[in-house]
């Protein structure tokens, strides 16, 4: 018996069949990327939650920022930030993100906030720094609010940077140099404030159009060559 892993393609296209109708089988229904397609022939939508913790199996999302990637460049237009309101109290991590209990009252349920990313998110790579994140709060959501999986094609800038540097550093390179913010100072970037979604969003597209120029200066970049 050959033992084999379906693409993220032939994952949606099983998951399509059997989910029920609704923004999860809307997402379904729209065709992942040609992997073998030009990187800036493809559209990302630059993703980042904030949480009460790092946990997806454990912790709330209370906030969320996107922006689409297009052709090369990163369309504001297209950009949202919105609280999601949480059934949880913010607790200690609101010393990172700053979002207080009573703010994140007012934002929306999760499920309208699952519906909206799903949407931006139709017939687009996810992109993301650290992307397991913002991929496994997605899942949850998708299989707890609408009953199926969440297949996705994938690109984490982290996992781009460790590869730009990897020559750099005779073992693993240094603990912090691969956060966004070590990364983006590598390409002379601007420094924006930290944990506003956003701002992360944008933060994590710019790095990304950095790191497509640096890995497509030798020869053409395919999307296969750069996702998860």
């Amino acid at each position: 018996m050959r033992w084999f892993r379906r693409s993220p393609e032939e994952q949606r296209v099983k998951a399509a069949r059997t989910v029920r109708d609704g923004p999860l089988a809307a997402y379904l229904n729209a065709p992942f990327p040609d992997e073998n397609a030009a990187v800036l022939d493809a559209e990302f939508l630059a993703l980042d939650f904030e949480a009460t913790g790092v946990d997806p199996k454990k912790d709330h999302v209370v906030a969320v920022g996107f922006v689409p990637v297009v052709g090369g460049r990163i369309e504001l237009a297209g950009a949202r930030s919105f609280l999601v309101n949480a059934p949880v109290e913010v607790g200690a991590s609101a010393t990172v993100h700053g979002l207080t209990d009573d703010t994140v009252a007012t934002g929306m349920p999760i499920a309208q906030a699952a519906e909206t990313v799903l949407a931006a998110l139709r017939g687009r790579v996810l992109l993301a720094h650290f992307a397991p994140i913002e991929v496994g709060f997605l899942r949850r959501a998708c299989a707890e609010l609408f009953g199926g999986p969440f297949p996705c094609l994938v690109v984490d800038t982290l996992a781009l940077q460790r590869r730009l540097v990897a020559g750099a550093f005779p073992t693993d390179p240094p603990p912090g140099s691969l956060r966004l913010w070590a990364a983006r100072e590598r390409y002379r970037l601007p420094v924006y404030r930290a944990h506003d979604p956003l701002i992360d969003a944008q933060s994590c597209a710019e790095l990304f159009l950095a790191q497509v120029a640096e890995l497509g200066a030798d020869k053409p970049l395919t999307l296969k060559r750069i996702l998860v």
